[in-house]
């Protein structure tokens, strides 16, 4: 079974304004609501692909139930911790520029957090963990650390999508997947990475630090992996029209975790990765399974 975490869910209200402009009354011209987060999105295409996950993580309020009971509407398994206030609602605007605006979300107590971990007695060895996304300033910064440092003595194997601290901090405990895309991978180091070279430098780095694979997404240069076997496998980018960048990064998370389930191969597993991350990429919202394997097509 998958696990995904998504300490912070949300709604995510997306809409087009034509030319945008500030301190007057702007309309839509396009809006969608999705049940988002990152573990969520992660939940939400591996569905597509046919792999079966439950996701964990915090809710509260009337959005809080909107966002458990579409998923479950959806055919996704939840088990959400749930708390006092609202969850997220976070605008996603697409104009001449794309802006977003994000809440805040519920505060989260200690209580609350060990009724969480207290869900993760169910993992079983052979189970996978994907922690996904930003913490909560309520909660402690190190509550990924937590996480894996509670379940380390189950066989899981944990996938970490974060940025900066958060994701150097969790290196110690050895995950098996890590996902920065170049930007942030330079980030970390503080440096901006302007070759192919260099960004597999770094990700050599982490992985000396501790991570088991390091998958890095380069927007329009492809993605590629610095494997546990020591082999560098690099994708190129698939052909299409790009409509939407929410999301994209956990489609690849989740494309490549159905890949490497499906087939044990580091190869698909980074195509079937590629493919999902451009699925979305050229969706408004989550790609769909046809144009997963019609994307995959291309790479194969």
């Amino acid at each position: 079974m998958i696990y995904t975490v998504t300490l912070n869910p949300a709604i995510d209200y997306v809409i087009k304004v034509d030319n945008f402009e500030t301190g007057i009354v702007n309309r839509t011209k396009q809006e969608n609501m999705f049940f988002g987060g990152k573990g969520i999105n992660v939940s939400n295409v591996l569905k597509t692909l046919g792999e079966k996950s439950t996701a964990l993580g915090f809710i509260a309020g009337f959005t809080g139930k909107a966002i458990k009971e579409g998923l479950e509407a959806k055919g996704l398994k939840t088990d959400f911790v749930e708390v006092a206030g609202l969850s997220r609602i976070n605008v996603k605007m697409k104009s001449d520029n794309e802006t977003e605006i994000n809440g805040m979300g519920p505060q989260i107590k200690d209580a609350q957090v060990q009724a969480l971990l207290g869900k993760l007695d169910n993992l079983k060895d052979g189970d996978i963990l994907v922690l996904s996304g930003s913490i909560p300033g309520s909660m402690p910064d190190d509550i990924y650390e937590k996480i894996m440092e509670y379940v380390k003595s189950k066989n899981v194997l944990i996938v970490v999508d974060a940025t900066n601290n958060l994701l150097m901090n969790c290196l110690k405990h050895h995950p098996f997947l890590i996902k920065p895309n170049n930007h942030e991978l330079g980030q970390m180091f503080g440096r901006e990475l302007k070759t192919e070279d260099e960004i597999i430098e770094c990700a050599k780095e982490l992985q000396d630090r501790g991570a088991v694979n390091v998958l890095v997404s380069m927007a329009g240069g492809g993605a590629l992996l610095v494997a546990e076997d020591g082999h560098i496998y690099k994708e190129g980018v698939c052909r299409g029209t790009v409509k939407n960048s929410v999301g994209a990064g956990d489609s690849m998370v989740a494309g490549f975790l159905a890949g490497y389930l499906e087939k044990g191969d580091y190869e698909y597993a980074l195509k079937l990765g590629t493919a999902s991350g451009g699925a979305t990429a050229f969706s408004y919202g989550i790609g769909t399974k046809e144009l997963i394997m019609e994307l995959l097509g291309q790479l194969q």
